[in-house]
């Protein structure tokens, strides 16, 4: 395991099974329709109609995606938790880039078409995966898995959960490749963005004595969120 990769409690911190019955009731009763999150207005407009190279859109509305792009900013503060030191902190979002990366590219150049409730709702486990590793969950249940190649795992269904939302839209083939090089290469900026904040904020907070004591918390609103967002994609594959 890297060196970073601890929880709070210095890898003893309980865990009790029991938390995830309470977050997973507490998430039943918080679905909406505003936890959706794709390409809409003007955005989809535009890609819907636009042929031919249109670089600078496309990297423009990768990086937006990113940005506002909820559950991949979850699934990236649970990487980055415990992480203090920049060289893992550049190894897991390396390992989470290549991942969504190679899905995206993928899934739109080679028309790998997923059901993107099915896609949206392994994301949302993403974060629950992440959560319950930083509270030490799969230690108490004596698994262990190897959270790098989970992150990779993990980058390859988000990858396929952004090659989803483009689908739907029915790029035009005229530019295609470069504009989704353009669109990856927008999204990876946004990360950068996303996760300096992140990393700063993630600074200030762990200044603070109570760090450790808030950080349990934490983790558990974060799998809380991820248990919304599984559950909610789930009620709208079998409904819709």
């Amino acid at each position: 395991m890297i060196s970073g990769q601890r929880t709070a409690m210095g890898g003893s911190m309980p865990f009790r099974p029991a938390v995830i019955a309470t977050t997973a009731a507490v998430a039943l009763s918080w679905a909406s329709p505003a936890l959706a999150h794709g390409v809409s207005g003007g955005d989809a407009a535009f890609l819907a109609s636009a042929s031919g190279w249109q670089i600078g859109p496309y990297l423009y509305l990768g990086a937006k995606h990113m940005v506002t792009g909820y559950d991949h900013l979850l699934f990236l503060v649970g990487v980055v938790f415990f992480l203090t030191s920049m060289r893992d902190v550049a190894l897991y979002v390396t390992m989470f880039s290549l991942g969504h990366s190679l899905t995206l590219l993928t899934g739109v150049l080679a028309h790998i078409h997923l059901s993107p409730h099915l896609v949206d709702a392994v994301i949302g486990l993403s974060v629950v995966y992440k959560a319950i590793d930083n509270l030490g969950g799969f230690r108490q249940l004596g698994l262990n898995f190897d959270p790098r190649f989970a992150v990779l795992g993990f980058g390859l269904a988000h990858g396929f959960g952004l090659a989803t939302k483009l689908q739907d839209l029915q790029l035009s083939a005229d530019g295609l490749v470069p504009n989704m090089v353009a669109f990856n290469v927008g999204v990876e900026l946004g990360q950068i963005l996303a996760l300096s904040f992140i990393l700063l904020l993630m600074t200030w907070w762990r200044s603070h004595p109570a760090f450790s004591r808030q950080a349990v918390a934490a983790n558990v609103v974060l799998m809380v969120a991820g248990f919304v967002l599984f559950q909610y994609q789930l009620i709208g594959y079998f409904t819709e």
